[in-house]
């Protein structure tokens, strides 16, 4: 799944460069941790994307994703589930053009979160922004409220369900960050799939911590959050954008 706009680098930057696990049904959680530490805030885990390594026909990221939640098209790429996609940006001075992906951005203030009339949206100590769906009415206020267009709503019947995220017709949906391989000391998938391919254009890890590899990235190469301006503090960085 990819999707192309024909956007400036400037609009897409808006002009600046412990959860307790819920039985759904016997052997299916929402969300566990495979530790008994509790999430504290002395994490945040982020992901940097180096732009410049990302290929344009490359969507391993998205496949990744697709297989590890078992997210399926029905033929209608409107309202298809898509919770990473491959965007296109072109200036239109100079015809030059880039590839990424985006999903959630993980935010630190999320939009999201404040709009939710439920609660249903919230953000864990450690930067993940999930959704708990046995109190999702879906009434899609957090989708209209997101700026990067990074949630779904389920319009159909759901099959092949996974037991570490269950997903739910009619309610709303995102990347979690693969909170479950998180928890258990593992990449997300779309991470682990981009260095399978070769490309490395993903790098995920603990922002507050000045030793982990994406803390030295990010110190030391010039980054961007998209709409920055909005001030929501985004976990995802881009690199080369």
């Amino acid at each position: 799944m990819s999707e192309s706009f024909a956007v400036s680098r400037r609009t897409l930057l808006g002009g600046v460069a412990a959860f307790t696990a819920a039985t759904l049904a016997p052997g299916v959680v929402l969300y566990a941790r495979s530790t008994s530490e509790p999430v504290t805030n002395a994490v945040r885990w982020g992901m940097l994307i180096d732009v410049n390594q990302c290929q344009a026909d490359c969507t391993a990221c998205v496949d990744a994703c697709n297989a590890e939640f078992g997210l399926v098209s029905h033929g209608r790429p409107d309202t298809d589930p898509q919770w990473i996609r491959k965007v296109t940006v072109k200036d239109p001075a100079t015809g030059f053009a880039q590839s990424f992906p985006v999903m959630c951005q993980h935010c630190a203030h999320p939009p999201c979160v404040d709009v939710c009339p439920t609660g249903a949206s919230f953000r864990r100590a450690d930067g993940i922004v999930l959704i708990n769906r046995h109190i999702c009415v879906g009434c899609r206020y957090c989708e209209m409220a997101c700026p990067y267009m990074a949630r779904n709503f389920v319009h159909e019947d759901v099959t092949d369900q996974k037991p570490y995220a269950p997903r739910g017709k009619g309610t709303s949906e995102a990347c979690t960050m693969c909170v479950h391989r998180v928890d258990a000391g593992r990449v997300p998938a779309c991470v682990e799939a981009c260095a399978a391919a070769g490309h490395a254009a993903m790098l995920f890890g603990d922002l507050n911590d000045p030793n982990s590899e994406i803390s030295k990235r990010v110190a030391a190469v010039k980054t961007s959050q998209i709409r920055s301006d909005l001030r929501t503090d985004p976990g995802v960085r881009y690199q080369g954008l």
